[in-house]
């Protein structure tokens, strides 16, 4: 189903896997840190992109629960491009008016790092231009379990009944449980799958894949994933009968509410590029 005319419907919630770094700089026979500093660059042009196109929030998978047992020295190399992004790119975000904060097991990280990331969050906490996201130390079994176990708690301390429990419920729960779920995920790098990244939230996302590495990632390959999502019909497991009788952004709040969002939350409208 193509979109209208002379317009192009824009995500409200964007989700990407960086992925590539590592054979981009294969490719030039570079050490692969070399290539994490080359994907900072798309970092800040996938921002200024959601500036300048109206997407309200972008959740970026920067660095999984699994990749602590990568080489020790990428590692280590990777906690300190970490720590200088956190120390040089905060007072610009704060100045667009980009709220930042980080979801996963923060505990994992070292002090210095924990303290930029909590600071980080305070000096943006009040802006409203864009929902930025770093999932850092993050997995989605993890997300799943945090929730399943601080809905366990209230179940032991007496505030819910096992029967209570639904869908809903346990969203409150999850990471994002403030924001839509996202509407559009993108993975760079050419592999097909979702590596344990947001598995609750993407439940009804559309799936855009390149093979473009993520330090090449330009404005023309996002206009790309813009413009396909524009045109992909979304029926949240409805007829296209039904999606084509109703507002699409009402049938997705709807389906948001009542299956995989937590209540309450500011709604984000969708928007149309012209």
């Amino acid at each position: 189903m193509s979109a209208p005319p002379g317009s192009t419907r824009v995500p409200r919630h964007l989700a990407v896997i960086m992925d590539g770094n590592g054979r981009w700089a294969e490719r030039r026979r570079r050490p692969r840190l070399i290539g994490h500093r080359a994907g900072a660059r798309a970092v800040n042009l996938c921002i200024d992109f959601c500036l300048q196109r109206g997407i309200q929030a972008l959740t970026l998978f920067a660095f999984s629960s699994e990749n602590w047992g990568r080489p020790e020295d990428e590692v280590g190399g990777l906690m300190k491009l970490f720590l200088n992004a956190l120390e040089r790119e905060v007072d610009e975000l704060d100045r667009r008016g980009v709220r930042l904060r980080f979801i996963g097991e923060g505990e994992r990280f070292q002090a210095d790092i924990r303290s930029r990331m909590h600071e980080a969050e305070q000096r943006t906490r009040a802006n409203h231009a864009l929902h930025l996201t770093i999932a850092a130390s993050y997995g989605g079994r993890q997300d799943i379990a945090h929730a399943a176990r601080a809905v366990a708690r209230e179940v032991a301390a007496g505030r819910v009944r096992p029967d209570d429990i639904d869908e809903a419920m346990i969203g409150q729960y999850m990471a994002l449980a403030d924001l839509p779920p996202p509407d559009l995920f993108i993975r760079t790098g050419g592999d097909q799958r979702i590596s344990n990244f947001l598995l609750w939230q993407l439940a009804y996302t559309e799936l855009w894949f390149t093979e473009v590495l993520w330090p090449e990632l330009d404005a023309d390959t996002l206009q790309r994933a813009i413009e396909d999502f524009g045109g992909r019909e979304r029926r949240f497991g409805l007829t296209s009968a039904q999606v084509r009788g109703a507002d699409e952004t009402s049938t997705a709040r709807s389906v948001e509410t009542t299956a995989t969002a937590a209540p309450p939350r500011a709604p984000l409208p969708e928007r149309t590029d012209p």
